[in-house]
């Protein structure tokens, strides 16, 4: 039978999968011989059955008796004594960190006896009362589920009754009436009093948390983060100490680098006088951590001795939580301290340099979406902006949108594709899908380990927090600061590594991060005007060097213009994994095309393309030209016909108008036979029609104006001195007969060229793999083909049935919701379904052409999630679009040493 519950002193922080994230970490600092109050976890086992049988096995209630008797020897005090009381925390701690989603109850044991009984014990009535009014507002919202409101309200009024500002301020005797009257809101919602059983309310907070796994907004942030419904969460349930007995005592957060930033130093924040989740709530704006060396000097020296400890320890940016009692410190909670983008980079390479990791460790520590975040445009810091408030820098990047005040109003505007500004006076849990929805998130409460600061940084949001000259009117949907008056739907900009924020829209000009990787190391050092923004650049190109000298793939872009290529080669592509002609078809050359299809002789299709060739050829040398020396796979028309022609219903219309009225004559007659030719070959789903080679092989002489361009761009640019590298891509094969006869074509077309030009040419012919057939009977195609490359997008589209322009509106929104997708498959190769179509297509291609080259030209060649993926299915390259291709590289040599560092354990 499993054992659910567990000492802090059993466990490690490897057990994370059993202990959960917290419960593991608590357990490696009792190891670690900090001071840390007794308690024990209950596993992530004993969540998973409740979920399951729907009620919490009978098991954990008599485990935990057990354990709680051993906290009650180690502390010396009973929960429910008449003298010294044990009081107890109950926490919820998944495997991974879920700021603020789960459930928290402190103060569990406190009853209208035990009060008057911790009052005595500590000396304090104050506090004891404040700490009865605390378990009864946490207990009432999380376990029995009333409005936090009716208790916010409450204390609001006796704070204004007494006319005061913080809930420290209010006497005892305030405090009293408080608890009395939470007390009857708990009887008027729920028709039964406050429980005053000790072990029952132990009991109710534990199932609680249990609950609290499946809150709406627990499953939201799940969704977001790709955290797996099924792990469920651990329960710590802990001895209470006390950071709310006066000014000797206080709770804070503290990181062992400043997450903003990455620079060593001392970064949190301290209340004195205070529990640790007013911290957490921003409630009240806390003092900076280095104040407290003036207020406790020995309990400051240790604590930066157990910061030092912990971070040695980890290796790594440890956030903590820790508590003052009267002098004595305790460390309540350790764990691998979220970061911002710039943060990860520089703390990475800081720790190499301090001998504590290795390179590839490094490279381990920072992610392709991190690095995405850093190439993102900035405010220009010459343009012309009206400052209106500056508070602290949580989460840095800029940000500019229309002002939200609440979730209803993020989530429309955003809907209506508007970049939004969330503004709160502190934010909580339940903001979760108005944080999610915004660009960027503004409070005028709480420091930079607020909650708001805390989910910023871990979405990768940019955050300006504790902004105090802001008076934020919810009820008005209205900001008042100096003389200026901000109404909802107003347009704001906030910088999150300066705190400022700034009236209206504000210029915004590349990152330091994108002005290095276009223009390299040197160019973008010395444009930097600061220390902080030359480490960022440096640390990133250490890291990035690293990665591509590990990494096995290749890194390609889509490109289909010289401009977009050469964009692509200055951010490190490697080649062209891509083109997308039609799209040189477009504009003024539609009409060419336009003819090309709807010719009746040979002759009128012949001339149209005759006319196209030029064009043609000027489009491949300037692209040839960009990627001069390097692959470049030029993919033949593929759109579906009707892209090409005008549309049949505004056709019809136009005759019947025609008809209507009596006209005549040879342009209503050219009308009414492009309609015939159009209604000729309409379809009704043109994604799964003709388009791809098909359009090839029914419309003579399409394919071949391609081929012809291509070797002859290649012609006049080998006279030039240049090294062309072009690949022709077939699209949308099924069979291999099709490739076979395409193959056929464009090798005359080539010879012809080249005996005609005197030069030898050879260009490779390959195909992609977007349809299942193609890569079930990959062997097959491979005899022709001298490479593949995975259109992965048309493939998902053709796995699942989906038409992506359809469903992502229609049913995705539903089908996240429940379950069915934890994140759109166009966004994130499916593994298990698209993916193996791409295994089956690499193993049975190689074993038909064991050198055959395979890579991937879908845009989720720039998924980090999907090019670990592809590394690990021997591709040889990806292919992503220009701005992806530095997170590409990145992800690539992640793929190398994560795999590398599994196969050691």
């Amino acid at each position: 039978m499993s054992q659910y519950v567990h000492m802090f002193s059993e466990g490690d922080r490897d057990q994370k999968d059993l202990l959960g994230g917290k419960g593991a970490n608590l357990a490696e600092m009792v190891k670690l011989g900090l001071p840390v109050p007794p308690g024990f976890t209950i596993t992530t086992e004993a969540c998973r059955a409740y979920l399951t049988e729907g009620r919490v096995p009978p098991e954990v209630r008599v485990e935990v008796t057990q354990r709680l008797r051993d906290v009650e020897d180690l502390i010396g005090r009973t929960l429910g004594d008449s003298e010294e009381p044990l009081l107890l925390s109950v926490r919820s701690g998944a495997k991974f960190s879920m700021p603020g989603m789960m459930e928290t109850v402190l103060n569990v044991g406190l009853n209208d006896d035990t009060v008057q009984s911790l009052a005595s014990f500590a000396g304090d009535e104050r506090f004891a009362w404040d700490s009865y009014r605390r378990l009864i507002q946490m207990f009432g919202k999380t376990v029995l589920d009333i409005d936090s409101e009716r208790f916010s309200d409450v204390l609001d009024t006796h704070k204004q009754e007494a006319g005061v500002e913080a809930d420290v301020d209010l006497t005892a005797d305030h405090l009293k009436a408080v608890v009395a009257e939470f007390k009857q809101i708990v009887l008027d919602e729920t028709g039964n009093p406050f429980p005053q059983t000790p072990r029952r309310q132990v009991d109710m907070a534990i199932e609680a948390v249990f609950r609290s796994w499946n809150t709406e907004r627990a499953q939201l942030y799940r969704r977001r983060e790709r955290i797996a419904d099924d792990l469920g969460t651990a329960v710590n349930v802990q001895a209470m100490v006390f950071g709310n007995l006066g000014d000797t005592s206080g709770t804070g957060v503290c990181f062992t680098r400043d997450p903003s930033s990455g620079h060593s130093g001392v970064y949190g924040d301290y209340l004195p006088n205070a529990q640790g989740e007013d911290v957490v709530a921003g409630i009240r704006n806390t003092l900076a951590l280095t104040d407290l060396e003036d207020r406790d000097p020995a309990a400051y020296r240790e604590l930066r001795t157990a910061m030092r400890r912990l971070e040695t320890h980890y290796r790594d940016l440890c956030d903590i939580e820790f508590t003052i009692e009267r002098g004595k410190l305790w460390m309540l909670q350790t764990r691998v301290g979220k970061r911002t983008a710039g943060a990860a980079f520089r703390i990475a390479t800081q720790l190499v340099d301090e001998a504590l990791i290795t390179m590839d460790e490094a490279l381990e520590r920072v992610t392709g979406e991190q690095l995405g975040q850093l190439l993102f445009p900035q405010f220009d810091r010459e343009a012309e902006r009206t400052l209106i408030a500056t508070g602290m820098g949580a989460s840095p990047g800029a940000a500019v949108g229309a002002v939200a005040f609440d979730n209803a109003s993020a989530e429309a505007k955003q809907a209506e594709g508007s970049s939004v500004i969330l503004v709160r006076r502190e934010t909580s849990p339940e903001d979760l899908p108005g944080m999610i929805a915004a660009a960027g998130i503004l409070t005028a409460r709480g420091g930079k380990t607020s909650h708001a600061a805390v989910v910023a940084r871990g979405m990768g949001k940019c955050a300006v927090v504790g902004a105090e000259d802001l008076v934020v009117d919810v009820a008005a949907k209205e900001i008042r600061v100096g003389e200026h008056v901000v109404r909802e739907g107003d347009t704001l900009a906030i910088d999150g590594k300066t705190g400022e924020v700034f009236l209206g829209d504000v210029h915004v000009v590349d990152s330091p991060v994108m002005t290095y990787i276009s223009q390299g190391v040197e160019a973008a050092v010395t444009i930097a005007d600061d220390d902080e923004t030359r480490e960022l650049i440096e640390a990133v190109d250490r890291v990035l060097q690293h990665a591509d000298a590990r990494r096995r793939l290749r890194v390609r872009a889509n490109a289909d213009t010289g401009e977009d290529a050469k964009r692509a080669r200055d951010r490190g592509a490697e080649g062209i994994g891509l083109c997308r002609t039609e799209h040189q078809f477009l504009g003024d050359r539609r009409q060419q095309i336009e003819r090309v299809v709807l010719a009746e002789a040979d002759e009128e299709r012949e001339a149209a393309l005759a006319e196209l060739l030029p064009a043609q050829v000027e489009d491949f040398v300037d692209l040839l030209t960009a990627m001069d020396g390097l692959p470049t796979t030029i993919r033949l028309i593929d759109p579906p016909l009707h892209e090409f022609l005008p549309d049949l219903t505004d056709l019809t219309v136009e005759v019947a108008l025609a008809d209507e009225r009596g006209e005549s004559g040879p342009e209503v007659e050219r009308t009414r036979a492009l309609r015939d030719a159009v209604r000729a070959i309409h379809e009704s789903n043109p994604m799964l029609g003709l388009r791809g080679v098909r359009l090839g092989l029914k419309i003579p002489g399409l394919f071949g104006l391609q081929i012809r361009a291509i070797a002859e761009a290649v012609v006049r640019l080998r006279e030039e001195g240049k090294d062309p590298q072009p690949e022709i891509m077939v699209p949308l094969i099924g069979s291999n007969r099709e490739l076979v006869i395409v193959r056929r074509q464009a090798e005359e077309i080539i010879a012809e060229v080249a005996e005609a030009n005197n030069q030898s040419i050879e260009i490779p012919i390959g195909c992609m793999i977007e349809l299942p057939r193609a890569a079930l009977t990959a062997n097959r195609i491979a005899q022709t083909a001298d490479f593949f490359s995975f259109g992965t997008n048309d493939l998902t589209q053709t796995t699942w049935g989906f038409s992506r322009d359809d469903v992502e509106t229609a049913f995705f929104p539903k089908y996240l919701e429940n379950g069915v997708l934890t994140i759109s498959p166009f966004e994130t190769l499916d593994a298990i379904g698209v993916g193996e179509l791409v295994r089956i297509g690499v193993e049975k291609g190689r074993s038909t052409k064991a050198d055959l080259k395979t890579g991937v030209c879908g845009e989720h060649g720039g998924d980090p999630e999907s090019i670990h993926f592809f590394h690990d299915a021997g591709l040889d390259y990806v292919s992503c679009s220009p701005f992806r291709v530095p997170v590409a590289r990145l992800e690539a040599g992640r793929a190398v040493v994560l795999k590398d560092d599994v196969g050691t354990r």
